[in-house]
């Protein structure tokens, strides 16, 4: 019987490393540990506290997700691509929100 898996995994298309980037890696992994750079700058961080990662605000209210490593696991590609829905109407709302302004 073949496995369910999801219908992304093992493909190029959700992972991609760059190593050759100046910033590589941006943040603290164990050596050898894959490291997804598919989402560089992470789509969740504009959903503040409903994100899912491991970050702190600042006392200056800056998103501090500096310890977060969410985006940049192998496994993870799944969790953003469904919070794809959630950012979209989290964009829109605000998008109404300055239009009432």
């Amino acid at each position: 019987m073949e496995e369910n898996k999801p219908y992304w995994e093992g493909k190029h298309f959700s992972f991609y490393t760059n190593k050759e980037c100046e910033y590589y890696p941006c943040h603290k992994v164990p050596e050898g540990q894959d490291f997804n750079c598919l989402f560089c700058y992470c789509p969740l961080y504009m959903l503040g506290r409903d994100c899912g990662g491991n970050f702190k605000y600042l006392d200056s209210g800056i998103k501090d997700c500096s310890n977060c490593t969410l985006p940049h696991k192998r496994e993870n590609y799944g969790y953003i691509a469904a919070k794809f829905q959630e950012i979209a109407k989290a964009m829109a709302d605000r998008e109404r929100e300055a239009e009432h302004k």
